[in-house]
């Protein structure tokens, strides 16, 4: 697209390539700051690269859950939907992991009910990766109960509780944290950018576009992606209550001028297979800290985790494939016969 070409429209929700790009970069950080040593323990690399992956992962998940919803408003469907996304590969994960990994009992209700996260906490080794998983279910039960009780209303929600937990971690002074209530603002800041994207498609299309082809490959995207990782950082103090915020506006700055060449590199195709296949990634990666992929010796550990690695991708790219995809097109086909058979 040129400087000075007026973008042409296109649907509120129309698959966006520069999405999968950023979901592909959010699952890399994650992997790498999990599973790599990423520079001298004082510079706080890995927890920046790991802060820098989640939040973009939630902004992105807000904005696309959001966008769901409100493009097919039936709170039964988004709830189908997202169950035979979520739950057939982490019940299974569960299922295999927890016994083998000798859990307490006590831990297996919240793990398979996703409220691990919260006190007095059932997070282990083995599963610690499925905080942020509670955190997402959490949201999506908060959302459907929105549209339940507000069917035209509930967007107005989104801003003003992600305002009331901006505002909960300023008074309580907390930068960072898996409780819910500390960082549900992360998805929420996504769902705000779906509004946007929702209320102003054509505004941004017209107006930002040709601004961010003229001036923002020089200055607003690699300033805003800066400070999103200063945000990242663990030492950089009040600026990490901004993060939520400074991951939806890197990531809306592609979503309303998405062909720019500026972003062509997210646009890849290998950006877009770690996408497609990221879940999977995430709930199987915690498999590599832990046995026989972490002894003692770091030397050994490294040799170990580079093979883990062709494993993990095989078995995600697997899982992906077979597994998850028949559960993905159940669901479809139990919505599709609902609405064929109200009854």
């Amino acid at each position: 697209m040129s400087s000075q070409a007026t973008p042409t429209a296109r649907p509120a929700f129309a698959h966006l390539a520069v999405l999968d790009g950023w979901r592909g970069i959010s699952i890399v950080c994650v992997l790498a700051a999990h599973l790599l040593p990423l520079g001298p323990a004082r510079f706080h690399f890995n927890a920046s690269i790991a802060n820098f992956g989640m939040v973009m992962f939630f902004t992105l998940s807000g904005y696309l859950i959001t966008s769901t919803l409100l493009a097919r408003p039936s709170v039964s469907d988004f709830l189908i939907r997202r169950l035979c996304r979520i739950v057939p590969l982490a019940w299974l994960y569960l299922l295999f992991a927890l016994p083998l990994a000798a859990v307490p009992l006590a831990h297996y209700l919240p793990m398979f009910l996703f409220y691990g996260n919260l006190p007095p906490f059932a997070l282990d080794p083995v599963d610690a990766q499925f905080w942020s998983l509670c955190v997402e279910m959490q949201f999506y039960l908060f959302l459907a109960l929105l549209a339940t009780l507000f069917p035209r209303r509930w967007p107005v929600f989104l801003p003003l509780t992600a305002l009331a937990v901006t505002t909960l971690r300023i008074l309580t002074h907390t930068h960072i944290s898996i409780l819910t209530w500390y960082r549900a603002d992360e998805i929420l800041a996504g769902g705000i950018l779906a509004l946007l994207a929702t209320r102003y498609p054509a505004y941004f299309q017209t107006h930002f576009g040709p601004l961010s082809a003229a001036r923002l490959r020089q200055f607003l995207f690699p300033v805003g992606f800066l400070l999103l990782f200063l945000a990242c950082e663990p030492a950089s103090g009040p600026i990490q209550y901004l993060r939520p915020y400074l991951s939806a506006a890197l990531i809306g700055i592609t979503v309303f001028d998405p062909d720019n060449r500026v972003y062509a590199p997210l646009r890849g195709s290998i950006l877009a297979f770690l996408a497609s296949i990221s879940y999977s990634l995430y709930i199987l990666h915690s498999t590599m800290m832990v046995g026989g992929f972490d002894p003692a010796n770091k030397i050994l550990k490294y040799e170990r985790r580079a093979f883990g690695f062709l494993l993990l991708f095989l078995f995600a790219w697997l899982s992906t494939r077979f597994y998850e995809s028949a559960w993905i097109a159940w669901g479809k086909s139990l919505i599709r016969r609902r609405h064929q058979h109200p009854a």
